[in-house]
């Protein structure tokens, strides 16, 4: 086998993904800064050192191949190493993922104000990242390609970790969302898009994760990589198409309520959901009531079809009420 195709031809194959994914992330990005320029100021800080951290994981990666491959082409010892360019990759996921995590996390708690949960991804998502940055250290005390497994605890604490975060993230969501349908068509049109967003961007993430521990442990070589590589990119576009995807949120054409007792008594409670960019979403609903009035001398009667028992008032001097 060509020393080459241990690690470096599976890491080739992953940045050209990583490179790919870069790519949608600078339109979603720009996108984001073009439709939402009323986002809180934090938010857009956020965004950009999330973008600059993007931009980092595929510079480093491009350089580190740019070495191995061109730099030392022929350099059979050089090509069974790794470095501390290479050992950038997993510290920059690794933060990159916890990044996405706490937001998530915060938004978990906005919307159900659950902090038993909030903790718990909290912890996953700080150990995720501290297994990241045990991943890149060990690197550089075993750069060997052949001997990663070695430390291959601190690799299962963090991708298992991020695992489990994503599932606890998607779930939370997903349940906290089914549970405030408000028995509008529309609405709840658009709360089931939000859902399959939410399952297919989180569960995305969690299952290269599971694939790259897969081939990671049951693969000696660096074949792992090429699963690996692409991981940091797709966190942060789950994130800008989650962000985005709100532009898509707003309708404005009538609804009806459901026919189901149970859902008119839910809008009845006046439960609201959150949908619109702007942060303040209203759903109108006109309802229209015919009066019937019955005068005599003294008295006058109001039916109204909203209401099943007449109304009784009194005829003041001059004119009905």
């Amino acid at each position: 086998m060509n020393p080459a195709e241990i690690a470096h031809g599976p890491a080739l194959i992953g940045l050209f993904f990583n490179i790919l994914l870069f790519g949608i992330m600078t339109t979603q990005t720009f996108l984001y800064f073009h439709q939402f320029k009323k986002d809180r100021v934090w938010m857009k800080v956020y965004v950009a050192v999330l973008y600059a951290a993007d931009m980092l994981n595929v510079i480093f990666d491009c350089i580190w191949i740019y070495q191995a491959l061109i730099l030392n082409f022929g350099n059979i010892p050089y090509l069974g190493v790794a470095n501390w360019v290479f050992a950038t990759d997993p510290a920059t996921t690794a933060i990159i993922a916890t990044m996405v995590q706490l937001f998530f996390a915060w938004r978990v708690k906005v919307l159900t104000g659950n902090w038993f949960i909030v903790t718990i991804i909290l912890s996953f998502a700080i150990a995720s990242g501290c297994g990241g940055l045990g991943t890149a250290i060990a690197v550089g005390i075993v750069p060997e390609f052949i001997h990663f497994q070695d430390f291959r605890v601190i690799v299962i604490v963090w991708l298992i970790s991020t695992v489990v975060c994503d599932v606890i993230i998607t779930a939370s969501l997903t349940w906290h969302l089914k549970s405030h349908r408000t028995g509008f068509p529309a609405t709840d049109d658009v709360v089931n898009k939000i859902i399959r967003l939410t399952v297919q961007t989180g569960m995305m993430t969690a299952i290269l994760a599971i694939v790259d521990l897969g081939v990671y442990l049951g693969n000696p070589t660096g074949l792992h990589l090429a699963f690996n590589f692409p991981l940091s990119k797709l966190y942060t576009n789950s994130l800008m198409s989650t962000l985005n995807s709100r532009s898509g949120w707003k309708y404005n054409r009538t609804t009806e309520p459901s026919q189901d007792p149970a859902s008119r008594d839910v809008v009845s409670r006046k439960d609201v959901l959150n949908l619109s960019q702007a942060g303040r979403p209203e759903v109108f609903v006109h309802v229209e009531s015919h009066q019937m009035v019955d005068m005599d001398n003294k008295t006058q009667t109001y039916y109204s079809d909203a209401e099943e028992h007449p109304v009784r008032g009194y005829e003041t001097k001059g004119s009905a009420v």
